[in-house]
């Protein structure tokens, strides 16, 4: 028992009743440590974390990370922001709060109680990409003052600050850049193309495709990504990141669209629409960094199966 409290620590996820957040929050306490879940609900839902409810090793507590935090943790994974276009662009100048004011907090409490970071990054730092795959040397092709730019220009100045407390305090810091990630727990409305298609399908309206639908993707399951959020919390104080954390197989959004119908056995049919603003036409990680840094990490989940779980919960969500 008492190696157990020894290995035990008290760990701050921003964000922890999201999609993500509440996945991760599952494998910490799995692990055996005490977890403070933060969220002020915007997008996330107390129902992701229900089945955790009476848990005596969790606690919830409903804040804004734009505002101070003032707790004693070991860890922090910083998760706080709107990932889905539909929600980032429906307050755009919240969004970049979240990202930026949101990572001045987490790192300012990190410095204060000594703590290692993690700040959850995104592959649109790399924006509409004329490197193909994105390895995190790229520096990307951002449009600064485009609609989605309130989300891509706020994930790349957190990046900047991550880093700048690093060099300048001693921050132990970890950055990982999430490429598009799907399963249980998406939320119905939030845009995304595995979300948006397998409701639709599910209703039997027509599934909307935007442009041709030749764009590709590469869509990670989430036990896969939160295993690589893991592995990267627990590297030694030289490996920083950033590190690219996704699935490198590619699927265009027709493949996408055939294979939701086949597993849904819905009649829906396909609809085009004008592509989107800024929408990047190819999305494909490099993941040496991950494979050489995180214990050869890889996806093990095939999208297919992947899908099935996905399908299943919202067959069942209210």
């Amino acid at each position: 028992m008492a190696r157990l409290y020894e290995s035990r620590k008290r760990i701050l996820v921003t964000g922890g009743a999201g999609f993500v957040g509440s996945h991760l929050i599952d494998r910490l306490l799995e692990q055996g440590h005490e977890v403070l879940c933060v969220d002020n609900l915007f997008t996330g839902a107390k129902r992701n974390i229900e089945h955790l409810h009476n848990h005596s090793r969790l606690e919830f507590m409903r804040h804004d990370v734009c505002f101070p935090l003032y707790v004693e943790i070991d860890e922090i994974y910083n998760l706080a922001c709107p990932a889905s276009p539909v929600h980032y662009q429906h307050d755009p100048v919240q969004t970049t709060k979240t990202s930026v004011i949101g990572a001045i907090n987490m790192l300012g409490l990190a410095k204060r109680v000594k703590a290692k970071i993690f700040q959850a990054s995104t592959s649109e730092v790399y924006g509409d990409p004329s490197v193909h795959p994105q390895p995190e040397s790229y520096w990307g092709n951002v449009n600064p003052i485009g609609i989605r730019s309130c989300y891509d220009e706020g994930k790349r100045c957190a990046e900047t600050l991550f880093f700048d407390y690093h060099r300048q305090h001693k921050v132990e810091i970890k950055v990982a850049r999430i490429f598009n990630t799907y399963g249980p727990r998406m939320h119905p409305a939030d845009g995304r193309v595995v979300s948006n298609f397998i409701v639709q399908a599910l209703k039997g309206d027509p599934i909307t495709i935007y442009g041709e639908g030749k764009q590709t993707r590469s869509f990670c399951y989430v036990d896969d990504l939160v295993e690589g959020f893991l592995r990267l919390m627990d590297t030694g104080p030289d490996v920083t990141g950033p590190i690219n954390i996704g699935n490198p197989v590619e699927f265009t959004m027709i493949e996408l669209a055939q294979e939701v119908l086949s597993l849904t056995g819905s009649k829906s049919e396909l609809v085009y629409l004008p592509l989107p603003q800024d929408d990047p036409t190819q999305r494909k990680p490099d993941i040496s960094k991950a494979k050489q840094f995180l214990n050869n990490w890889e996806p093990n989940v095939p999208l297919r199966e992947g899908l099935k779980h996905t399908i299943d919960y919202f067959r069942n969500v209210r």
